[in-house]
């Protein structure tokens, strides 16, 4: 069976080749390096957004100004936030001007001057301007970081290996807690604590420089020698030919267009439709809660009785290795059972999750988990439904959003949607965090929860309508489908998705 050449696309779709052997995530160990490397990317993302919240303990004892201004403490731990918003702005057209290995560079060089600012810094303002760099170059790694990997992986295994930077975020939020624990009894303690954070970085850029640009990037280059080289690394002989051929015909396509400014972007249906679907998987991402439910754990913890702050701590450590445990089994998942399927179930966990905090804080307000014939249930309940959260949580949406956009753009558009989409990431990210407290003053930490709840229901929604299966497809194929939704060619998207499924 064919498919008739869609208006627009390079040609047919011949029908799907058999299924490959022996391709898994641990197959290629030159792909799972490159996997690894540039996910350190992820893992400075993850410790610079969890170890703030240890060190600000500090940074208070030690500056009187920051202690006695509730401004001055949201400053620097939102500053991060600024950073990343305007490092993932401008990420998506460094990578496109600059390829993704340069772009991993500059992200790793602006972290490192950040992190001394930060570990030297001589007062609060000379730390807002360290946690600014040190956010910058995160917000640029967050762009790079998926793009390059799914651009080196085979698309048998581009979900689980672009998930590989989600456990690598994840990773770091547990190592940030591991460090607060470690410095706390240490001399300049926040300043270790901020610090540190330079070693990941320094590691990458030594390693970066041995690793090679995406072969992608580079046949859009017209460097097709350079990736060559590349490409005999990641397949085998009897594909090569057949991935060289398809680069090909992809990069001829996108230099017989102008190139890409913001506006473009939205000029074409097909290119609104991903970029919704994208931008859409982002925004919900943070606003089903996953910052706020990890903000609250120590209190959750100390609802169930556990009243001691250094175990509340050390529990909170837990749930963060549940959070990383979890994105291991949507390593997993996100290539067996497919990335819609996977949201699917886990927004489905995370709303009933939801539900139970809202009911536990519900009936610790009213005064009813005191009650001794409850024996503290309040507690228990928010107990239980934070770990089915993060078990919701972390194997669905916390991988599935970045894994979809790094596959779901044509070529020409990759870096520019991609640095679109983080920078939505981003600014939900901010938004939940600067107005958090101020809806749970509004109305009760239930009521939030509730809310949040609600939030689940609308992404749920969202990912069954504007989100379609992309498991198994190569990028020629994901961007096929989108024509074929945007000239509402239903025929043609059931074969495509037919191909996905039968790779």
């Amino acid at each position: 069976m064919t498919i008739a050449s869609l208006p627009g696309s390079s040609g047919l779709l011949d029908p799907p080749p058999p299924p490959r052997e022996g391709v898994s995530v641990f197959s290629n160990r030159y792909v799972l390096g490159l996997t690894l490397t540039a996910g350190i990317g992820g893992l400075l993302f993850g410790y610079d957004t969890g170890v703030i919240s240890g060190a600000l303990l500090y940074i208070r004892d030690e500056f009187e100004l920051v202690n006695d201004s509730t401004l001055l403490q949201e400053t620097i731990v939102s500053m991060a936030l600024v950073g990343a918003f305007i490092g993932s702005a401008m990420g998506g057209w460094i990578n496109d001007a600059y390829g993704r290995k340069k772009a991993t560079l500059l992200a790793d060089m602006v972290f490192i001057v950040g992190a001394i600012f930060m570990a030297a810094a001589p007062n609060p303002y000379v730390l807002i301007f360290g946690r600014l760099l040190v956010g910058f170059g995160v917000g640029i790694a967050s762009v790079t970081a998926p793009v390059y990997i799914a651009e080196a992986s085979p698309s048998e295994v581009r979900g689980g290996l672009v998930s590989m930077n989600v456990l690598m975020i994840t990773g770091g939020q547990f190592v940030s807690y591991v460090v607060n624990f470690a410095f706390t009894e240490v001399t300049g303690t926040w300043r270790w604590m901020l610090g540190v954070s330079a070693v990941p970085a320094v590691l990458q850029l030594f390693l970066m420089l041995f690793l090679p640009e995406s072969p992608r990037w580079l046949f859009l280059k017209n460097k097709k020698e350079e990736a060559t080289v590349v490409l005999r690394k990641i397949y085998s002989p009897d594909r090569l030919e057949e991935e060289m051929d398809e680069l090909s015909a992809s990069a001829d396509a996108c230099r017989q267009k102008d190139s890409v400014g913001y506006l473009e972007v939205f000029r074409t249906k097909e290119m609104r439709l991903a970029l919704f679907a994208g931008v859409g998987l982002q925004a919900f991402q943070q606003f089903t809660g996953i910052n706020t439910v990890m903000y609250y754990s120590p209190t959750i913890v100390k609802m169930a009785g556990f009243y001691s702050n250094r175990l509340a701590l050390f529990l909170s450590m837990i749930v963060a290795g549940m959070n990383a445990a979890g994105t291991v089994l949507g390593i997993y998942l996100i290539d067996r059972s497919g990335r819609r399927k996977l949201a699917l179930v886990s927004l489905v966990g995370v709303f009933i999750s939801l539900c139970l905090l809202s009911g536990a804080f519900f009936l610790q307000s009213h005064g009813l988990s005191a009650n001794p014939t409850m024996t503290n249930s309040g507690g228990w309940f928010a107990i239980i439904g934070l770990v089915l959260y993060i078990g919701f949580f972390a194997p669905g949406m916390g991988p599935v959003p970045w894994a979809v956009n790094s596959e779901i753009y044509p070529e020409k558009y990759r870096g520019t949607c991609g640095g679109i989409s983080a920078t939505v990431n981003w600014i939900s990210n901010l938004i939940v965090s600067e107005t958090f407290l101020s809806v749970v003053e509004a109305i009760g930490t239930s009521g939030t929860f509730l809310l949040l709840a609600g939030i689940a229901v609308l992404a749920l929604i969202f990912v069954a309508i504007f989100v379609p299966e992309t498991k198994g497809l190569s990028f020629e194929q994901v961007e096929r489908l989108w024509k074929a939704k945007a000239t509402d060619s239903s025929s043609h998207l059931q074969c495509l998705l037919e191909a996905g499924q039968e790779a």
